[in-house]
């Protein structure tokens, strides 16, 4: 590409590429990290998980075509998450790629998580005893009794909570209780450590809708049930956040004899399509990012590429 050394050295030190699941933001992130050279860390919270590789859509080393990826397979299925603990190993992984004059592209669709590695973004502490209680409550009446106490409470963060997500529900509620703040109150401002831009990759939405069907259905072709058997065989059941990822709790369910194959590929399209929406609902308030829109057409990838190194010598 002819205008690579004159984007190269007006980059931004950091380039994030977001959207919704299925909106192509893997392939984008490999070939800016090509053209830039740079380096792509992982902002997916569940690609952080070793092992889950078919139901998490991670590239595989092939598709990385020889580019770094950081922050990749570092936990096992049985750690539950934590946004402080990636906050500090992607502001690791960034920090040493622009001492090396490498350009950091975070590529994913997990919205907190992208904002924790590139924003102003201190997290509460934690009270053992609140937080105790809330498990066991969320163990007994489920999480969604839990989410309409959260919405009573702080509106803004059920909306940006899955009621599925019994995790991030207890540590919103927790905060809310230790703080007397809403949990809402502690995201950050839009006000970047880095110097940064965002790329957001838009797909209209009969097109996304019909990429995730078409997913789910490769998942399962690709043997999804054999990769939740073997990860089930490490304590995937045990893993408080792997085991409620999309795919892989309704994989559960199926290998547990509780829905068939056909109603597990079908409720992970369901709720894939629900949490797009939700992916798509966060990154909207973000008034920084620039949106691309990627329809799919032949040449859609080349001028998907084009025009976001416009963006990225624009931002400079």
């Amino acid at each position: 590409m002819n205008s690579v050394s004159a984007s190269r050295a007006s980059a931004p030190r950091v380039i994030a590429v977001v959207g919704a699941t299925a909106a192509g933001k893997s392939d984008l992130g490999v070939a800016l990290a090509r053209e830039l050279g740079g380096e792509v860390v992982n902002t997916d919270s569940m690609q952080l998980y070793r092992g889950m590789d078919i139901g998490t859509a991670k590239l595989t080393v092939d598709e990385r075509k020889g580019i770094p990826h950081h922050l990749l397979d570092v936990w096992d299925v049985t750690v539950a998450a934590s946004v402080a603990e990636y906050q500090r190993m992607a502001r690791e992984a960034i920090d040493a790629l622009l001492a090396q004059g490498r350009t950091p592209v975070l590529v994913g669709g997990s919205g907190l998580y992208v904002r924790a590695a590139i924003d102003e973004l201190d997290f509460p502490g934690t009270d053992p005893v609140v937080r105790a209680r809330l498990e066991q409550e969320l163990e007994e009446h489920g999480s969604g009794l839990l989410h309409n106490r959260l919405a009573a409470l702080d509106s803004q963060a059920a909306q940006a909570i899955l009621p599925s997500n019994g995790r991030r529900i207890v540590r919103a509620l927790e905060v809310v209780e230790i703080t007397g703040k809403p949990f809402s109150a502690n995201l950050p401002g839009h006000e970047s450590v880095y110097d940064a831009v965002q790329i957001g990759v838009q797909v209209p939405r009969p097109e996304l809708d019909r990429r995730i069907a078409l997913r789910v259905d490769l998942m399962w072709e690709a043997g999804l049930l054999d990769e939740v058997a073997r990860l089930a065989e490490v304590g995937l059941r045990e893993g408080r956040t792997a085991s409620r990822a999309l795919g892989y709790q309704q994989a559960l369910c199926e290998l547990d004899g509780d829905c068939t194959e056909l109603e597990a590929r079908e409720e992970t399209v369901r709720a894939t399509k629900r949490f797009a929406r939700r992916q798509e609902s966060w990154f909207r308030r973000d008034p920084r990012v620039h949106w691309l829109q990627h329809e799919g057409r032949p040449g859609d990838r080349d001028e998907l590429l084009r025009r976001s190194l416009e963006l990225v010598g624009a931002a400079a």
